[in-house]
């Protein structure tokens, strides 16, 4: 099947390349743009790298569903949160509390409140998930430095500076 473009098509997709910066977005209306020129999807397909049949189904996408089509990058995002982000404050400030006189604090612990509130439960890596949303981060307190000496030396150190 054949597809005529207009000059009023090229104009339009011109308009909508110099607005993206995505790469994949661009090359894919350039396409098409160079379809609206007049050139063979072999000649577009050389200039491109895409095969001839993918120009073809990029022109038919076009014509059928519309510019957004071609310069959507596919992806549907989401939001992976249950609660707003001043809730999770508002829960996340307890811990912080007890955490600034230096008790130690689980993301078990988090869990079970978030869990509480929510009304519901939710897997330790969304806790994470939550933790860095709020830039947390995990600050453990070490037994001992990692080059301390050995117990024999600093007694042997003891003994040589006896005068």
């Amino acid at each position: 099947m054949k597809y005529e473009l207009t000059e009023k098509d090229r104009k339009k997709i011109s308009k909508r390349m110099k607005k993206t910066k995505n790469v994949v977005i661009y090359k894919r209306l350039q396409a098409v743009k160079l379809r609206t020129e007049g050139r063979q999807n072999k000649e577009i397909s050389e200039i491109t790298g895409y095969s001839e049949n993918y120009v073809g189904q990029l022109v038919k996408e076009y014509v059928i569903f519309g510019l957004n089509r071609l310069a959507s990058d596919g992806r549907k995002g989401g939001n992976h949160k249950n609660l707003s982000f001043e809730k999770e404050t508002e829960i996340l400030k307890e811990f912080l509390d007890r955490a600034i006189i230096g008790q130690i604090i689980t993301v078990g612990e988090i869990k079970k409140k978030y869990d509480e509130v929510l009304g519901r439960e939710t897997k330790p890596s969304f806790i994470y998930s939550v933790l860095k949303r709020h830039e947390w981060r995990k600050v453990m307190p070490r037994g001992a430095h990692p080059k301390k000496a050995s117990v024999e030396e600093i007694e042997a150190t003891k003994k040589l500076n006896l005068k």
